[in-house]
């Protein structure tokens, strides 16, 4: 069978299904579309061999047959190709919109802009995700005609090279089978996940298939003893319905095994049965409890295990009871019982809803708008999108209530903080705590179904980064990112005027140049970054000015070879080393200086720090300034220590005394510093208030053991709790 045969015969098969449904005009427009694309597309084909006709057609086949779109979706589907980058004589604007309609190419204006991105989009680092994400939220039909266009090349994967295997699956995981589940297409989803399994993984993807056909007919037995009283009891209440059973997709088989870490054999739900009931659109949600009270009349339920999406049905409009039982031979089965209205809207998702709806979705289209707000935001991370949009699209929901009543689905997991920001951006970032069914709770609680909940907020609550450790949801998480941005780009402005003032004051200019230099020395991308860690703290301007003054280097050691001696500076080590610049008592000494803010004394252990205009500083090690100095000025330290000399000099040193106020415990203080010490003083200054005092005296002594004898004196006294050393 030549090519033009194979593709006419797949044609026809097409046009017979969709004429059970169609009226005559929408089958002349498909004629219409097939004639235009294969005339446009000829024999042609894609870079890996395949016929586009023979793509586009499968394509249109999957809308038709397996989602069940309206015709202009089918022909759009046949159409998709003819504006193919890889084509000399393409369609023009005028000739689709002329021929099917302006609705209609706006549809493939849509895919072409998709198509052009290539195969490599789900990149996490590319910019080319979020167009690709804003391309399909644009219009549903988009998506569900671009998740035809990808199952059809799951489904011919081995076409295409070994190169683009991989990003073709891997963007079907992250993006096209999330859309579908999320799109109520489970049976799309299922078999895009089977076949990612496949090629991922084709030994244990073998295995559960070999399984699954050697214990097919102990399954057939088991649903048939099973169903038999059932059905049944079912008849003898008047319903019409029927029955089957549906084994579990492959993938998800595989992810039970993998998670509960246990055998093919040991996995409890291996299939469901179904009860489908025909029943009048009054009478469903009767027909299905009473079903429900039926089947577990005659086999005992897991009360935890059911799950009530016909009360509140799922945001795509999935509606089922589920519930799981104890079936024969003490094994544990899944129900799922649904009228034929609900079950064509689990299978083929969002297009039967649109059939009983009469086109509308509100909750879908509100879904797409909150995906496109999040991905027209700036500063979205793509890496994070792409995690909690799969997360979102496949954790159950859980219904909760406002305090009027009013109803909200959410993610399972989410907390009290995700409600609020669910309510409005502007409760979450001030909300503090709340009341879950009139109990008090944290932000970080996590909601379950029925919760009614109110906020509890503060005008001086503001988004924290930590909350991002515990949020669920997109919407919040992205709020809380952008609060914290704005904190930061703040903080960032009120860094670089810090910057420009220093920069004006030490007559420096703060330009590109000087920045670039400054971003490239700290390891900073952005300036931004650079301004906010000057905000903080954690960059003293300082140091960037040193980046600039390269000579104060040079001037500390002018400095020391002016005040010393040159036999005592040469070979001199800076910031380190063996040498060390000797210290003697004569405090008239103009080459150094003991330095008032921690004034060292005789005894000490001391460092030398030289300054521009004020010769060399000696600080005691652990000056409170002594690791600032050291870490940011390495040039200007010189290790320095005691002479030891017979004659004593005087250091004068501050101590901060407090206690009871006694009768006569100033002047005994006085007389052991002048008398028993030997000490003198230079100043005293005490203050008292109900019985207590706190004093601050500064004395002279010779030497630090000279200080500790003075201290245990004066802590002897009657009335005194508390002596030490202050730095001043």
């Amino acid at each position: 069978m030549t090519i033009q045969e194979e593709i006419l015969t797949r044609y026809e098969h097409l046009k017979e299904f969709c004429q059970l449904t169609w009226d005559d005009g929408s089958m002349i427009r498909l004629e219409n579309a097939f004639d235009f694309a294969r005339e446009i597309l000829g024999e042609h084909r894609f870079s890996h061999n395949e016929v586009i006709l023979g793509h586009s057609l499968d394509v249109a086949s999957v809308i038709a047959m397996e989602i069940g779109l309206e015709p202009d979706s089918v022909i759009t589907g046949l159409l998709h190709n003819v504006r193919y980058a890889g084509l000399k004589e393409k369609a023009t604007h005028e000739e689709i919109a002329s021929k099917f309609g302006e609705h209609i190419f706006s549809i493939l204006d849509g895919m072409a802009k998709i198509n052009a991105m290539g195969t490599d989009t789900i990149d996490l680092h590319s910019e080319n995700y979020r167009k690709l994400m804003l391309a399909l939220a644009g219009d549903v039909r988009v998506i569900l005609i671009k998740i035809a266009d990808r199952l059809q090349v799951m489904r011919n994967l081995e076409w295409y090279s070994v190169e683009q295997q991989p990003k073709l699956v891997s963007e079907t995981l992250h993006l096209y089978a999330p859309l579908a589940h999320r799109l109520g297409l489970y049976n799309i989803n299922s078999e895009m996940l089977d076949l990612s399994l496949k090629f991922q993984k084709p030994e244990e993807y073998n295995y559960v298939v070999t399984r699954l056909k050697e214990t097919e007919k102990e399954r057939a037995g088991f649903v048939a003893e099973f169903v038999k009283p059932i059905e049944k009891k079912l008849a003898k209440r008047g319903l019409q319905f029927s029955m089957k059973a549906r084994t579990k997709s492959i993938s998800s088989i595989h992810n039970k095994m993998k998670k509960q870490d246990v055998s093919f054999d040991e996995v409890m739900d291996l299939f469901a049965i179904r009860i489908i009931l025909d029943s009048k659109p009054e009478d469903e949600k009767t027909d299905c409890w009473m079903a429900y009270s039926i089947v577990t009349e005659e086999y005992q339920a897991n009360t935890n295990r059911l799950r009530d999406w016909i009360t509140i049905p799922k945001s795509n409009g999935y509606e089922s009871l589920h519930t799981t039982v104890m079936g024969p031979h003490n094994k544990w089965v899944e129900i799922q019982i649904r009228t034929r209205r609900m079950d064509e809207i689990a299978e083929k998702g969002l297009a039967a809803h649109w059939k009983y709806k009469g086109g509308r979705s509100s909750n879908i289209d509100s879904w797409l708008t909150g995906i496109r707000d999040v991905l027209e935001n700036p500063g979205l991370n793509v890496v994070d999108f792409i995690d909690h949009f799969r997360t979102d699209v496949y954790s159950d929901e859980i219904f909760v209530f406002t305090p009027k009543g009013d109803l909200r689905k959410l993610p399972q997991g989410a907390t009290l903080l995700d409600f609020a920001y669910e309510i409005h951006s502007k409760l979450g970032d001030t909300c503090v705590g709340g009341l879950v069914n009139g109990k008090k709770v944290t932000l970080k609680y996590k909601l379950k179904n029925g919760d009614q909940i109110s906020i509890d907020t503060s005008n001086n609550q503001k988004p924290k980064l930590d909350w991002l450790d515990f949020l669920v949801t997109s919407k919040a998480k992205n709020r809380v990112r952008n609060s914290l941005n704005e904190e930061r780009n703040t903080q960032a402005a009120h860094g670089r005027e810090i910057l420009l003032r220093k920069f004006k004051n030490w007559k420096l200019d703060l330009n590109d140049d000087a920045i670039r230099k400054a971003l490239k020395h700290f390891n900073f991308k952005l300036a931004v970054d650079f301004y906010y860690e000057i905000a903080g703290g954690k960059i003293d301007p300082l140091e960037v000015k040193a980046l600039f003054v390269e000579k104060e280097e040079e001037d500390a050691r002018k400095t020391v070879e002016e005040l010393l001696p040159q036999s005592q500076t040469k070979d001199f080590n800076y910031g380190g080393g063996d040498d060390f610049l000797v210290i003697d008592n004569n405090l008239n000494n103009v080459n150094y200086k003991l330095a008032q803010c921690c004034n060292p004394v005789f005894g000490d252990r001391i460092f030398g720090f030289v300054t521009i205009k004020h010769g060399i500083k000696i600080h005691r090690d652990r000056c409170p300034n002594a690791l600032q100095m050291k870490e940011r000025y390495p040039y200007r330290v010189i290790k320095a220590k005691w002479k030891d000399l017979s004659n004593k000099g005087s250091f004068l040193t501050t101590l901060h005394i407090s206690g009871t106020d006694e009768v006569g415990i100033i002047g005994e203080i006085t007389h052991i510093i002048s008398k028993d010490v030997g000490t003198h003083m230079r100043s005293m200054n005490i203050e008292t208030e109900k019985g207590n005092f706190e004093g601050k005296l500064q004395v002279f002594v010779h030497g630090l053991e000279h200080l500790e004898f003075l201290i245990q004196r004066l802590q002897k006294v009657k009335g005194i709790t508390s002596v030490f050393r202050g730095e001043k």
